[in-house]
Formats: structure tokens, C-alpha cells, sequence
């Protein structure tokens, strides 16, 4: 396992990564960056930091879907579910996902998230 530095406003974070994986990390943690940015998230705590650019990330995701240009993502919510009950599953599936690879403890270290 090899680990990468990534800062993301303002703030120091490492992650793991497998072998190889190194400069992808980099990339997603630039693109973080920039919603962080976008949002004027800086200063915040850092869940709320994070928070904010994991909703804009979702938010470009789910239009690249609607606009065909990513396949939906499984498992799709209920039928019978409204469009912003919808729209807040996935937001919740990305936050989720996001918290795990943000809290997962590196090997021979304290995660100081």
C-alpha cells in the first residue's frame, strides 16, 4: 500500500492507495479541490468542506447521466420513489462512499481525519 499527500482546502490529507494508483489519487483529489473552491468551502470544518464538494461532484455526476454520457448507477432506488428522494439517494450513496475512502486508517498510522 502506498500513500499519497493530498491537499484539499487548505487543509493536509493522506490517503492510501494501491500501487500505481498514485497520480489517479492526485487527479481526484485536484478535482476535490476545485469543488472546494467552487464553493467557497474554505475555512469550514472540514466535514462540511467535504460535504460541499461531494454534493457538486454528485450533482455534475447525476448530469452526466441525465445527459447519457455515464450509465445509471445500481442499485437504482425504488419506483415508487419521488425525483428529489431520488436525487437525495444518490447524493448519500456518493457521500457514503466518499466518508470510506476519507476514514479507511492507513496501515502503521492514526487517521487524523
Amino acid at each position: 500500500m502506498n500513500n499519497v499527500s493530498l491537499t484539499i482546502g487548505g487543509r493536509e490529507f493522506v490517503v492510501g492507495c494501491t500501487p500505481g494508483q498514485e497520480d489517479h489519487i492526485r487527479l481526484l483529489g485536484e478535482a476535490i479541490e476545485s469543488k472546494v473552491v467552487a464553493a467557497k468551502a474554505r475555512g469550514l470544518s472540514e466535514a462540511r468542506m467535504l460535504l460541499f464538494a461531494a454534493l457538486l461532484l454528485a450533482d455534475e455526476n447525476d448530469e452526466l447521466k441525465r445527459a447519457g454520457k455515464l450509465p445509471p448507477t445500481p442499485p437504482a432506488p425504488a419506483p415508487d420513489a419521488s425525483r428529489d428522494t431520488q436525487r437525495l439517494l444518490r447524493i448519500a450513496e456518493t457521500m457514503e462512499k466518499l466518508a470510506q475512502l476519507l476514514e479507511c486508517p492507513l496501515e502503521g498510522e492514526a487517521n487524523d481525519l
